[in-house]
């Protein structure tokens, strides 16, 4: 479900990479290229542009042991809301770890205050 177009939670698609973003993004949080920028001023101090917390941030490594044959790994992204409804469920990349291989997996959930009033002291879970 996408909200209307300069509500809470509405969505585009960045010119760049085609991610669905928030259409109150200033940077795509994927490829990580601006899409407003004002001359006179940096994105992120930008009139109306949300100031961004890092609510989660996850990190791990896992390392393949020297002995054995190769791991294949999936990592997969489930979004629940407070009920335990899922309303997004994404295979995020695949790939394989042979003998000594390492990979650092990390997960960072930002959240910034909308400036859109019609949702205010409404509750409800956009995405």
């Amino acid at each position: 479900m996408n909200a209307r177009s300069g509500a809470a939670g509405a969505t585009r698609t960045c010119p760049h990479c085609k991610t669905t973003i928030l259409e109150s993004a200033s940077i795509c949080p994927s490829c990580r290229h601006y899409l407003r920028f004002d001359s006179t001023e940096s994105a992120a101090t930008a009139p109306g542009a949300a100031e961004a917390t890092t609510a989660l941030q996850v990190e791990g490594t896992i390392r393949h042991p020297a002995d054995g044959g190769a791991w294949e790994y999936c990592v997969v992204l489930t979004i629940r809301d407070d009920e335990g409804n899922e309303f997004a469920h994404q295979v995020v990349g695949v790939g394989a770890m042979h003998a000594g291989d390492e990979r650092t997996f990390s997960l960072a959930v930002e959240v910034a205050r909308t400036t859109d009033m019609r949702r205010a002291g409404k509750r409800g879970t956009r995405h």
